[in-house]
C-alpha cells in the first residue's frame, strides 16, 4: 500500500542481515523514533542478532486512542501493519525464517506489533508487547484466526496505566492464548507508563532463545 509510514527510514543495528542467525523489530511509541527504541539494544547482550526498527511518519503511527473504533486510526494503522511487514519481509529475503525474529514494541508501538502477529499467525521467535494491547474499540478471539504454534508471548504493563487500560491487556493476553501461544503476562503495581528491569530481563532471555530456536 502506499500509506503515510512507506517510504520511511528504516533504522538498523547489530549484526548486519546477512551475517545474522536472529532478528528483532522493535517498534517505537508515539512521538518517539526508531533511532531511540533501537537504544535498547545496549540492554541485551548478544551476537549474530540483527536489530531493525520502522519510523512513523511524523513519529506517530495512528492518531487516536488504540482502544477507538479502528476506522478513526486509519490509514495509519494499515500503513504501520504493512512497515512491519515489509521490515519482516527483508529479513526471511536474508533466509532468516520467522521463528527465529523477535518482535517488540512500547505503547503506541507495542499495539500495533501485537495486531501484526496476532493477524499473521505463525511460529515467531517472540513477540513482546510492553505496555500495549490489541487495536480497536473492542476486540474478540474470533477476530484472530489462526495459530502462533506456541510463539512465547510477553506482555508488560503497569496495572494503572494511564494510557493502557489493564482490561485490554488481560483480554489481549486470552487472545494470544486462544492463538496457540506461550503467553506470560506480568502487571506490575503502580508502575506508570514505561519499562522496567524485571521486562528487560524477560526480553534479553527472549532474544537469547532466538539462535536456538
Amino acid at each position: 500500500m502506499d500509506g503515510p509510514h512507506q517510504g520511511q527510514t528504516l533504522a538498523t543495528a547489530g549484526s548486519p542481515l546477512s551475517a545474522a542467525t536472529g532478528a528483532c523489530v522493535f517498534v517505537h511509541g508515539r512521538g518517539a523514533t526508531a533511532q531511540g527504541i533501537l537504544g535498547m539494544r545496549s540492554e541485551f547482550t548478544v551476537s549474530d542478532i540483527a536489530f531493525l526498527a520502522p519510523q512513523a511518519a511524523n513519529n506517530t503511527w495512528y492518531p487516536n486512542a488504540f482502544t477507538a473504533p479502528v476506522e478513526m486510526n486509519e490509514p495509519g494503522r494499515s500503513s504501520g501493519l504493512e512497515a512491519i511487514d515489509t521490515v519482516i519481509d527483508e529479513i526471511t529475503a536474508n533466509d532468516i525464517p520467522r521463528k527465529r525474529v523477535l518482535v517488540l514494541g512500547f505503547s503506541q508501538g507495542a499495539c500495533l506489533a501485537s495486531e501484526y502477529v496476532a493477524r499473521n499467525p505463525t511460529r515467531y521467535g517472540g513477540l513482546a508487547v510492553l505496555s500495549g494491547g490489541l487495536i480497536g474499540e473492542r476486540v474478540s478471539p474470533d477476530e484472530y484466526p489462526g495459530s502462533l504454534e506456541r510463539t512465547p508471548v510477553f506482555l508488560g504493563c503497569s496495572d494503572a496505566d494511564p494510557h493502557i487500560p489493564r482490561q485490554r491487556v488481560e483480554q489481549s493476553a486470552m487472545i494470544f492464548e486462544h492463538l496457540d501461544a506461550d503467553v506470560t503476562k506480568r502487571l506490575y503495581q503502580g508502575m506508570g507508563h514505561g519499562i522496567n528491569r524485571d521486562e528487560l530481563e524477560f526480553v534479553s532471555e527472549m532474544i537469547d532463545s532466538l539462535a536456538s530456536t
